[in-house]
């Protein structure tokens, strides 16, 4: 393979792409600003900045929802701008896009489109699994392991994989992540304490916080809108409102681990009791969710220093190695693609 290959993680809130000639890793928030509704004012992280500050003729929008691609045409946009920004990009260069497994055939083909049809002027466009891809990126060998459970908490879902010798036992794609934390706190201010905050507010409580790590100060004092006089202030956010307003979304996304494990086969059952759980995602970095998880599912929940790495870097692992990429990477131009059989 002389050609350049590159490996995209195309996360609700950020793409992270592999460069292989370069050997280097990169990421943008997913996010661009339209002036007027049709002009491409900004994109990635100059879009984020923007983002809750911008007037009143610049939308900024978030061309991923729920882990699949909601607009396509922002979502192509995006990334033939980010091609341009900065990047050596090559035409004629492979690509290896990592796409949940639970989702719809056309939903599969739109990643794959997206690319193709791109200006990366693509050569081939390969698809992997991002169940397999993140277990590789975790450190797993993932052909020679009785029983594997990956959870992976991104900004807008949570994937919840179940592996067994290199193959795809279980797999749930929930429309739950970060941002579902971050309106919940959001909502219980507001009913409460008669005061908006911003979602970057919230997200910035949640980090602060964790779940129920002991905190060094029981309130964070933030600024946002009083809904009774409409005047801007600060008021002091209390840390058991923050972890009152996670406690159901993440219930549920328990509720779901645990509903998983009981339906897996005995025999990899046996094999994650002994290897646990391991989480990744950008989520994973909240303060004692590991602990939480465990307390929760009664299984060791293990994760890595950089969890919203772990795709990208299963998909640097798998293009580095081609018995590996031939293995686990197929073109939906296969005549052994069976999902569209």
């Amino acid at each position: 393979m002389f050609r350049n290959i590159y490996g995209l993680d195309l996360g609700t809130y950020e793409i992270k792409v592999f460069d292989k000639k370069r050997d280097y890793i990169w990421k943008e928030k997913n996010v661009i600003a339209r002036k007027d509704k049709d002009f491409l004012y900004a994109a990635g992280d100059e879009a984020w900045i923007m983002f809750e500050k911008a007037p009143e003729n610049i939308e900024v929008l978030f061309p991923m929802q729920g882990g699949a691609i909601a607009k396509f045409n922002d979502m192509q946009c995006l990334l033939e701008s980010l091609l341009k920004k900065e990047r050596l990009f090559y035409g004629g260069a492979e690509y290896l896009v990592a796409v949940p497994t639970d989702v719809t055939e056309v939903e599969k083909r739109a990643f794959y489109d997206l690319v193709y049809h791109s200006a990366a002027r693509a050569k081939t466009v390969r698809i992997a699994e991002r169940g397999i891809v993140d277990a590789l990126g975790f450190g797993i060998n993932v052909n020679r392991t009785d029983g594997i459970f990956i959870v992976n908490m991104g900004g807008g879902s949570t994937e919840i994989s179940i592996l067994a010798h290199g193959g795809m036992v279980m797999n749930r794609l929930m429309k739950l992540g970060g941002e579902h934390l971050d309106q919940a706190i959001q909502n219980l201010v507001r009913h409460h304490m008669d005061f908006l905050i911003g979602r970057r507010t919230a997200e910035m409580l949640r980090q602060d916080f964790g779940i129920f790590e002991d905190a060094t100060c029981t309130t964070i004092n933030v600024s946002g809108r009083n809904l009774r006089t409409g005047i801007p202030q600060h008021r002091d956010i209390p840390v058991s409102m923050v972890r009152a307003a996670m406690k159901d979304p993440l219930k549920e996304c328990v509720s779901e681990i645990v509903a998983m494990f009981e339906r897996t086969p005995p025999t990899v059952r046996t094999g994650i009791e002994k290897n646990g759980i391991c989480l990744t995602g950008g989520l994973a970095n909240l303060k004692e969710l590991s602990t939480y998880m465990e307390e929760s599912t009664g299984l060791t929940v293990k994760t890595t220093s950089r969890p919203e790495l772990c795709v990208v870097e299963g998909l640097q692992k798998i293009i580095q190695d081609k018995r590996v990429y031939r293995e686990l990477t197929y073109s939906l131009l296969d005549g052994e693609y069976k999902w569209f059989r």
